[in-house]
């Protein structure tokens, strides 16, 4: 079963510096059909003004994944980490028993994000934050970026029953994901157009993924594909 969520239909805001769309019920935006997926939480995908972003606020028992698309985004917590993720690149953070950090947008241009938050096995352990270049044309096929999954061991570590994995295909080329049973998925493509088990996704569309065993990708045009594998 695959679901089509269209870009055009997510909820969101736009605050001026921040231009945010939500897959799921996130802030102002509700929608009672669109709680989560599996443990899966919430997928925003935020344009972030120059100069701009988010202040310093905390979290708590939640992991944050933060997929960059387009800029760099700067970070700093209460834990004396500071890191600045390029487009391609990932940065996680466990929240555990608290954390409070900013992300800021300081490039000349728009950063483009997707932050993807993940409901965690285990609550109250110690925060954590972590970050990892996954460069683009280095992946073939899928590429495991962050994970919870034993076996993982290249990807960034997450406390979660769930696998961020992202393919870059150029148009004709196709990639496969398996997925193990009784587990769900939520793909986006970042850029491009693609079909997925016959299904056509735009740049920026959802696809909810539930009860099948192979995603079979291949992109119409260029295309840079995101997909979490979940409980």
């Amino acid at each position: 079963m695959l679901e089509l969520r269209p870009f055009s239909s997510l909820g969101g805001a736009h605050h001026g510096w921040l231009d945010a769309h939500h897959h799921f019920s996130f802030a102002e935006y509700y929608d009672p059909q669109r709680m989560s997926w599996g443990n899966l939480r919430v997928w925003n995908d935020d344009i972030i003004a120059p100069g701009t972003g988010f202040p310093t606020h905390p979290h708590r028992d939640m992991e944050i994944i933060t997929y960059v698309r387009e800029g760099a985004i700067s970070h700093q917590d209460n834990l004396g980490n500071k890191g600045r993720t390029e487009a391609g690149d990932v940065q996680v953070m466990s929240a555990g028993t608290g954390i409070a950090h900013s992300e800021y947008n300081l490039e000349a241009g728009d950063t483009k994000i997707f932050q993807i938050w993940i409901l965690p096995t285990e609550t109250g352990a110690p925060p954590s934050w972590g970050a990892k270049p996954f460069p683009k044309g280095e992946r073939e096929g899928f590429v495991t970026l962050a994970s919870g999954k034993d076996g993982d061991d290249q990807s960034l570590r997450i406390r979660a029953d769930a696998r961020l994995v992202a393919a870059n295909l150029k148009a004709g080329e196709t990639a496969e994901y398996r997925l193990d049973a009784g587990r769900r998925a939520y793909l986006v493509p970042a850029t491009g157009a693609i079909d997925v088990n016959g299904l056509r996704a735009q740049a920026r569309d959802g696809v909810a993924v539930a009860q099948e065993q192979v995603l079979t990708v291949t992109a119409i045009e260029d295309s840079e594909v995101v997909l979490v594998d979940l409980a």
